[in-house]
């Protein structure tokens, strides 16, 4: 059975006593059934040994190193020992249990006596405005001895009733938890005592500025408000403040009207574990709190986790507010040879008007609690503040591996599969007006019955043909995209001469050169044509079989028939430039044209390239447009179908597009289209020739790669951000949304750096890097919550 018992302490202090001290006891708050009246006498000399008391518990703290979240303030005594103190703690409580032995008091202690059962929970609250009186230790009086049930709590002499707007239970204790400034003090534990609760739902300000607080507050209901770090009692103990972040401190009065708001929506309890917080106390009471938790004095940062583990472990285990507090607070004397006067610490404020809930009351949840060994645990992991050393010693540790595992090839393959996604992700560009395609169909070789020795291709009078008819329309180069290592048969009529088309200075023909391990044979040129106006035509497919290099320079063997270092898209851009005065400038590492530099990929390393890939000779990455080429039949040319306007001043490209000739080649767009399709090589080399014009002549992005000491930054970089952001969220839940939302980000980044830029960064390793690491920081803040748990909580 629940009793209240109100002492209400009128009209003096202890230099004159009080004539007037009221008792009222009222069962569960509802009924009152007695009021009883009597008074007390002066006791200056109680004034003067709290006084004495509270100096030596400063000053002993301070030599037993035990202050670190005590201020001890300037004082005159330098010379104590523990005997000292003890004797002072015994004169208090002697003198305590002498003044409240005076008759008339004693008169209302034995009504209240006969109205009491040893077995009632029963809730002592006096009444004072003196901030003296708040601070003695009342729980010395003997009556507590005798009520193992009855508790002490605090109140101002004026107060109301709080209007609470009525809401509805969400089954969760919502807790706003502000972990203020820490400078010297260890307050990491408070965290992850209240985040491993059953039915709770915390959210922590960590260091919050008076904004970020206010809006809390003002914005969202809460159950419970809690605070850790320091605070003080200024003017006396009349006013209270704690410092929110190192820079920042605030009293109640410059949060009353986000506090009222949050009380008004709900707000039940408040606990400062934090030092000397009876002006806290005083303040908030004036705004008619239901129930406050705080600490007289000063207190160690041992004793003030102690207190915080023993109370939620009682309050969220079922037990009353009153009891919990009891519990927890007597259990620190078993701290106190460590800690002297740790159970004199805590005490309840209480608002008269209200009845303490319950934490199921809190929550909404009243059916059974489960525990895991003592303590009530619920489904989701605490994260409790890990130190920032060990976040980026995890993170290096991860981004090695990272870039290790991309050293050895492990990425390569979906990485180059991102950088085609990628390159998808470009609108439809307009086609290139600088080229036009003269494609030889299948039709066009069957109708022309032009099968000769048994390859698919044009005889020699035909292209010759074809070629005096381009020249006619004035293209600026024209460019051979067919081998033309064979002639026609003997004695066939021949009116117009190839020998004589090729030979001139706008007409770059190909070859292939020899390799001695894929190709011993290699393709040679016609031999009219000298080698300045000779290209090599070959292809480089990754291991994937898509084609996303073009070679623009590279050294023959020296049995190679084709003995040109250029490749044919290299000559043709190369001549349709100059007749821009733009003369190219060639390097090892680069080809230059005007401001336009075309740098090579590293041979070791570059990009997304990490094993197994030939990057020799002058590689570059190639930027595809996303469109189709203009392109004409060569019926449509022999035949005089098109304008001459449409040729004049272009790159003319002739290639095979017949579907019988094995020219065909994968690109980044194939794997996008419904039915996969490569496409003949003409078109790969009017893409290679695009490229460079585009660049140099509209500032189209060149696509190229960090150097490797960038990737292995960019790669840390992210796997700092993704830990960093991880080990700021305090949920499970929320940590794994931040990593998608940090990856998603990434990606985007890449992304806009790749279309926008050029810029080929690591996706694929720097996302890995977050996800990593961010699964790192949760292992390791999860093992560090357990290992940081007292047995107690695990047994």
């Amino acid at each position: 059975m629940s009793k209240l018992v109100v002492f209400s302490l009128l009209g003096g202090d202890l230099n004159k006593g009080f004539p007037v001290v009221t008792a009222q006891l009222w069962h569960h708050n509802q009924f009152l059934l007695v009021k009883l009246t009597g008074s007390l006498p002066a006791v200056p000399e109680l004034s003067q040994l709290y006084h004495r008391w509270q100096l030596l518990y400063e000053a002993i703290h301070q030599r037993l190193g035990s202050n670190q979240r005590i201020k001890v303030h300037s004082q005159d005594i330098t010379n104590i020992s523990v005997n000292d103190f003890d004797e002072v703690c015994q004169q208090l409580q002697a003198n305590i249990n002498a003044w409240l032995k005076f008759e008339s008091f004693q008169n209302i202690e034995r009504q209240l006596r006969t109205l009491l059962n040893r077995d009632d929970e029963i809730r002592i609250i006096i009444e004072t405005n003196i901030v003296l009186m708040h601070r003695l230790p009342w729980h010395l009086w003997d009556f507590f001895k005798d009520y193992p049930k009855a508790e002490l709590a605090l109140s101002n002499h004026e107060y109301a009733s709080p209007q609470v707007l009525p809401k509805s239970p969400t089954g969760k204790v919502k807790i706003l938890a502000i972990l203020g400034n820490s400078v010297g003090i260890d307050i990491e534990q408070d965290g992850a005592l209240l985040q491993g609760l059953t039915d709770a739902q915390t959210t922590f300000l960590v260091e919050p500025t008076r904004k970020q607080l206010d809006e809390h507050l003002w914005d969202l209901d809460w159950d419970i408000l809690f605070f850790a770090g320091h605070s003080t009692s200024i003017a006396d103990g009349e006013i209270g403040k704690i410092y929110i972040n190192q820079t920042e401190s605030l009293t109640i009065s410059q949060l009353k009207n986000a506090l009222k708001t949050a009380i008004s929506r709900g707000l039940k309890l408040a606990i400062f574990n934090s030092c000397d917080g009876i002006g806290l106390a005083l303040n908030l009471a004036d705004l008619n709190i239901p129930q406050m938790i705080i600490m007289r004095e000063g207190v160690p940062d041992l004793i003030a986790q102690e207190l915080l583990k023993n109370f939620l472990i009682a309050f969220a285990g079922g037990k009353t507010l009153y009891l919990a507090v009891r519990e927890a607070r007597e259990r620190l004397q078993g701290l106190e040879n460590e800690f002297p006067c740790a159970s004199w610490l805590p005490v309840i404020c209480q608002n008269p008007t209200t009845v303490p809930a319950t934490w199921q009351e809190l929550s909404g949840n009243f059916g059974d609690i489960k525990f895991v060994g003592k303590v009530p645990i619920k489904g989701k992991m605490a994260t409790p503040k890990t130190k920032f050393w060990t976040v980026l010693i995890s993170t290096f540790i991860v981004a090695v591996s990272t870039i290790g595992l991309r050293y050895l090839g492990v990425f390569e393959k979906i990485e180059l599969q991102t950088f085609d996604q990628m390159l998808r992700l470009r609108p439809k560009e307009d086609p290139d007006p600088r080229l036009i395609i003269v494609e030889i169909t299948e039709k066009d070789i069957q109708s022309r019955q032009e099968t000769t020795l048994g390859l698919k291709s044009i005889s020699d009078s035909t292209l010759a043909t074809l070629l005096r008819e381009l020249q006619k329309d004035k293209p600026r180069i024209i460019g051979l995209d067919i081998y033309r290592d064979f002639g026609d048969p003997p004695n066939k009529l021949q009116p117009i001469k190839l020998s004589t088309e090729i030979s001139k200075e706008n007409v770059v023909v190909t070859c292939k050169s020899r390799d001695s391990k894929y190709d011993p044979q290699g393709v040679k040129p016609p031999k009219e044509v000298p080698v300045e106006r000779q290209g090599f035509a070959d292809a480089i497919q990754d291991p994937d079989g898509i084609v996303r290099r073009q070679i623009l320079m590279m050294a023959q063997e020296p049995s190679s028939t084709c003995t040109t270092p250029y490749s044919l898209s290299l000559q043709l851009a190369a001549r349709y430039l100059s007749y821009e005065n733009i003369q190219p400038k060639f390097n090892e590492d680069y080809i230059q044209f005007g401001s336009k530099v075309f740098k090579r990929l590293k041979p070791d390393h570059s990009g997304g390239y990490q094993q197994g890939v030939d990057l020799g000779g002058n590689q570059i990455l190639v930027n595809y447009r996303n469109t189709d080429y203009q392109r004409v039949s060569l019926e449509d040319i022999l035949s005089d179908k098109v304008d001459p306007d449409l040729l004049k001043d272009k790159v003319v490209i002739i290639g095979v597009t017949a579907n019988t000739v094995s020219d065909t080649w994968s690109t980044p767009y194939s794997s996008a289209q419904q039915d996969y399709q490569e496409i003949p090589g003409v078109f790969i080399q009017a893409q290679m020739v695009s490229q460079v014009l585009s660049a140099v002549l509209d500032r189209r992005p060149i696509i190229w790669v960090l150097p490797w000491w960038g990737d292995i930054l960019w790669i840390y970089g992210s796997s700092v951000v993704g830990s960093l952001i991880v080990w700021r969220v305090r949920s499970l839940s929320d940590k794994g949304c931040a990593i998608f939302v940090t990856v998603v980000i990434l990606y985007g980044v890449c992304a806009i750096a790749l279309l926008k830029q050029g810029l080929w960064t690591p996706f694929i390793p720097s996302a890995f890097a977050v996800v990593a690491s961010g699964v790192v920081v949760i292992f390791i803040q999860s093992r560090r919550e357990f290992s940081t748990t007292p047995q107690s909580l695990v047994e």
